[in-house]
């Protein structure tokens, strides 16, 4: 499953911070959850690509950044299967 994550910072990121959570993210990886942060500039402070098995361990992934960002979740449905779905 695909999960869209818009993210906002609770506060300014510090070099502490960005190394936190970046070993968050190489944690994931060696987990086999692919998680791609695109920072970005305007409402939101970075879009997040979640590539996981289900909601759980989606959720799961993303409450681990709760200390650190405010988050906004999505489900993304590929367009060939969401065609099917019509």
């Amino acid at each position: 499953m695909f999960f869209i994550v818009l993210v906002k910072w609770k506060q300014a990121p510090k070099k502490e911070i960005i190394d936190k959570a970046t070993k968050m993210l190489e944690e994931l990886a060696k987990q086999g959850i692919k998680m791609r942060v695109y920072w970005t500039m305007g409402r939101y402070d970075a879009v997040t690509f979640i590539e996981a098995p289900n909601e759980k361990v989606a959720t799961k992934t993303i409450l681990r950044f709760q200390g650190i960002v405010d988050t906004e979740t999505m489900v993304a449905i590929p367009r060939e299967e969401a065609i099917k779905l019509l």
